[in-house]
């Protein structure tokens, strides 16, 4: 789903995160997927806030960096977006064209908008019949606050980029895991992307998202926790944090924190995906799909699994995508795997797509 669009053509991924910003570029033949340029670059703290940009001039020179570190070419680019200044709902209108939805999409969205109306772009997808209704049609509508849009938009024509779809992280998520993984058509899968501030909920049942939501949760929360009770940056913090047990043996109660954390993490999954089983009571989950950096914390896998009795898997988009030996370092591509998720997802649009 993408906000604005213009016409069709291959992109560059840029997923500006509030911890880091990763730039992904592919090439696609008949359905399989080569990348051409990976790379990623930690964002200093507080300059993106529960998705608000606060300090533009800071990401500008980061993306600078990528693209000189890559020697990018292509300067035409896909972003996404989430947090508070995003609205995702699924609503229920009379059966229309999607010409006459177009037309009375500002009346319609207005009834489920937090915002004043002329404050937001607005943009949807038809779903299909309602369930419960033959008379109406579910449509999946998103609105984000222009400001924002503007703030992004300003962002990467500073960096002396060409915008071309904003995309929202929860679908850019999606469109990866279906181009690589394939998703049966009745099969129900929940991707969770454990962000550094903010976790994505987006279950998914075959093509159509059935349910998402941002939880204010992420892996920054357990870093600043660390760096608190070692007196350690926040750099440190991180490393640690990401080292495994095997280095934590110097730090008294490491180890609880850390467990702590997992155990809010999990059940903020399982609160979700609770109001999701309110929703639809006949659908059952197959899978999760875990991603991003917060995911890749140690014994989150186990701590999600063993809570919801449900198979949990750690998405790494390069297990599917094709990478020179030469130009990059498996064990590296594998440890960033998680992380490059929403950028694989964006890099895979073409600008005109829905």
């Amino acid at each position: 789903m993408t906000l604005f669009s213009s016409r069709k053509q291959a992109l560059v991924g840029l997923d500006i995160g509030s911890h880091s910003v990763k730039l992904v570029e592919l090439s696609e033949s008949k359905g399989i997927y080569k990348l051409k340029n990976f790379a990623m670059a930690n964002l200093p703290q507080d300059v993106i806030v529960d998705g608000a940009v606060m300090d533009s001039g800071a990401i500008i020179d980061v993306v600078k960096g990528l693209i000189s570190q890559t020697k990018l070419k292509n300067k035409k680019v896909a972003i996404s977006i989430s947090g508070f200044s995003v609205i995702i709902k699924k609503i229920a209108v009379a059966m229309m064209s999607e010409e006459e939805l177009l037309e009375s999409i500002q009346w319609e969205a207005a009834q489920y908008i937090p915002f004043e109306i002329e404050d937001v772009n607005i943009d949807f997808q038809i779903l299909g019949q309602n369930r419960d209704n033959p008379d109406q049609m579910d449509v999946l509508l998103v609105a984000a606050k222009k400001e924002t849009i503007a703030d992004y938009e300003n962002l990467i024509l500073g960096a002396g980029l060409e915008l071309q779809v904003i995309d929202v992280d929860s679908f850019a998520l999606e469109t990866m895991y279906e181009n690589l993984f394939g998703i049966g058509e009745e099969e129900v899968i929940a991707l969770v992307n454990l962000g550094a501030s903010t976790t994505n909920v987006n279950v998914v049942k075959g093509p159509v998202s059935l349910y998402t939501k941002d939880v204010p949760v992420g892996g920054k929360q357990l870093t600043q926790e660390i760096q608190k009770q070692y007196g350690l940056s926040f750099e440190e913090a991180e490393n640690l944090k990401l080292a495994g047990p095997q280095l934590w043996t110097g730090y008294r109660n490491l180890d609880k924190i850390i467990n702590n954390h997992c155990e809010v993490v999990a059940s903020e999954i399982q609160r979700s995906l609770d109001l999701f089983y309110a929703t639809y009571p006949e659908e059952q989950i197959q899978r999760i799909g875990l991603c991003g950096g917060g995911a890749m914390t140690p014994g989150l896998v186990d701590q999600v699994r063993d809570r919801l009795s449900i198979e949990v898997q750690l998405i790494n988009p390069f297990e599917k995508i094709s990478y020179s030996p030469k130009e990059y370092d498996e064990s590296y591509v594998n440890s960033v795997g998680p992380m490059a998720v929403v950028g694989v997802g964006l890099a895979m649009r073409r600008v005109g797509d829905r």
